[in-house]
């Protein structure tokens, strides 16, 4: 697939099996790799839409299941759609809701029909289906819509991880079907967001490479999501499981895996053939006091930064690292300043556009394996192998 119009994706360059693409939308061009910043309820937390477009953010992911709870379809519809109600001109994806099923499980009852919950908010019951899903999304206004799928746990067996393949396939195509009556009956680009399909298969490769090829039958579709990783499996099954996806995937349209977010995750997952992140990770990291850097995650409420006149990362260019030291940011974190969340949020969203920025101009260059190995060798120099499951609670948080 090639060109520019709304909706084509092209590749600009190759390295092995990382790619660097252009995702061409009515609302803007997307460049590949690129992460997307999480503001599940209309909002990336305690950063503004300047700060977001200054950081060189192209894409939001904003989430169905929150929004169509607060404020409601009706207040958003009212304020002209989630883009000016948010006062965010760039595009935005919307996670279906699908995730919701998986992390409130506890309030949730799901079958071949849909999903049945509990709102978190006011206990009030309410039925998700995947026509329900859709067209929450298109009265949203999205860019990007994702299909309603289950998402098992990590550890599912593999008779929870068949239904969950069987039920994602079964609303696929009645997102599908949906999707093609809200888009010929919408007015204007901009109410004909994109269907993204996801595959699933927990950490079963048969599984994933069969759910992949039904989901690719129902198409064609313009992306590709890659759900059900990190949600609790153990990183190396995570990789392998895109190492034995990837050549399975369709070569001329993004592939979008949901819910990484940490920055060692993001390059290994570039090399690995994937264009497109999301995750909470550098907000809720951010919040609490640590900030993502060339040479590890720090803690910055540490003691032995009270007197530090360095900057959070040397190299980086964001607002909290250009006017602000180290000893400033613990002195508001350990006075409960808010400012001190902001700042930390900021760098880390900036940090993480920034390296998906410099793993595309390795692509570009035809050095991407040497650069990432150069720069994972000096990011765990300082932390080690991070024991943290990729994504941490990846696509939506409260």
């Amino acid at each position: 697939m090639s060109g520019h119009a709304p909706g084509a994706f092209s590749l600009d360059g190759t390295d092995g099996r990382a790619r660097a693409g252009r995702l061409t939308l009515p609302r803007g061009q997307i460049r590949t790799p690129c992460f997307m910043p999480v503001g599940t309820q209309g909002t990336v937390k305690s950063l503004t839409p300047d700060d977001l477009t200054g950081a060189g953010v192209e894409i939001l992911l904003g989430n169905a299941y929150h929004l169509y709870l607060r404020p409601g379809l009706d207040v958003i519809r009212a304020c002209g759609g989630l883009h000016r109600f948010m006062n965010w001109e760039r595009p935005i994806l919307t996670d279906s809701g699908g995730f919701q099923v998986f992390s409130l499980a506890r309030i949730n009852e799901v079958n071949d029909e849909g999903v049945t919950f509990q709102s978190h908010i006011d206990g009030s019951r309410h039925q998700l289906t995947p026509e329900r899903s859709i067209e929450i999304q298109a009265a949203l206004g999205s860019d990007i819509v994702m299909a309603l799928d289950e998402c098992p746990p990590g550890n599912a067996g593999r008779d929870e991880a068949r239904v969950a393949v069987e039920r994602s396939l079964t609303w696929l195509a009645r997102c599908r079907d949906r999707h093609a009556e809200v888009s010929r009956s919408a007015e204007g680009d901009h109410a004909r967001g994109l269907l993204f399909p996801i595959f699933q298969g927990a950490s079963y490769e048969d599984l994933r490479l069969e759910s992949l090829e039904r989901t690719l039958a129902l198409g064609p579709w313009p992306g590709l999501g890659i759900g059900g990783l990190s949600v609790g499996e153990p990183k190396d099954v995570t990789l392998a499981i895109l190492d034995r996806c990837e050549s399975a995937m369709p070569v001329g349209v993004p592939r979008y895996l949901m819910g990484v977010g940490y920055p060692e995750d993001v390059i290994e997952a570039v090399r690995r053939g994937v264009d497109m992140f999301d995750c909470v990770a550098p907000t809720r990291n951010g919040r609490n006091g640590t900030a993502f850097t060339t040479t590890g995650r720090m803690n910055m409420k540490g003691a032995r930064f009270a007197t530090d006149q360095d900057p959070i990362d040397p190299g980086c260019k964001c607002e909290a690292c250009r006017h602000h030291t180290r000893a400033y940011i613990r002195h508001l974190f350990v006075c409960d300043e808010l400012l001190g969340l902001r700042l930390l949020s900021l760098h880390n969203v900036h940090f993480l556009i920034q390296l998906t920025s410099a793993a595309r101009a390795a692509i570009l260059r035809g050095d991407f394996e040497d650069w990432a190995d150069e720069w994972l060798a000096r990011y765990r120099g300082q932390t080690g192998e991070s024991t943290e499951q990729p994504g941490n609670s990846p696509r939506g948080e409260p």
